[in-house]
């Protein structure tokens, strides 16, 4: 399951990707100067992947997009909530060095993934093993973490299955390929 969860995020960075390179090209129009994706506030980025998305599924109700839209962003909410498995912030710069300093750029790999929200069980979980905690307490934060990512795991399942729920065939399809559902 975690490798599934890698590769669907991936996906889903790749379509943020293909986005912005929409965006860019229209934005540049062919000729030179800055801007695009990277240019447009959050709110504009999130409306330029939702209309990318209703393209793709070929939406062209109004009425059923609206359906769509919300179930979609609460996929990609839960998506978001769920992060990658495991923290690997730990690979980057966050191991704990006794100063209180979290490495290279200070709390490196803390927040959430893509602008989640930090898990406090990760969170509890770095801690004993950064503090040296007991071996007890290492489990224990390792159950409670366990238990939290399968909630979120869970959540985001549901998400997908209420969005598929209102898809036709080829909806379901398109939104198979953009990693939205399994």
């Amino acid at each position: 399951m975690n490798l599934k969860n890698m590769l669907v995020t991936a996906g889903i960075a790749a379509l943020l990707g293909l986005a912005g390179n929409k965006v860019m090209a229209q934005n540049n129009g062919g000729g030179g100067g800055g801007g695009g994706f990277r240019n447009m506030s959050p709110e504009e980025r999130q409306q330029r992947m939702m209309g990318l998305i209703r393209d793709q599924m070929s939406v062209t109700n109004d009425d059923e997009w609206k359906v769509i839209e919300q179930r979609v962003q609460k996929v990609m909410d839960a998506r978001r909530d769920a992060g990658p498995p495991g923290g690997m912030g730990r690979l980057f710069g966050r191991r704990g060095n006794n100063n209180g300093d979290n490495g290279p750029g200070g709390g490196g790999g803390r927040g959430g993934f893509f602008g989640g929200t930090p898990m406090p069980e990760l969170e509890a979980l770095n801690n004993a093993i950064d503090n040296k905690a007991p071996a007890e307490q290492i489990k224990a934060a390792m159950d409670k973490y366990r238990a939290a990512r399968k909630a979120k795991e869970a959540a985001l399942e549901k998400a997908q299955q209420d969005l598929k729920s209102v898809l036709t065939v080829k909806q379901e399809a398109a939104a198979l390929s953009l990693g939205l559902v399994n």
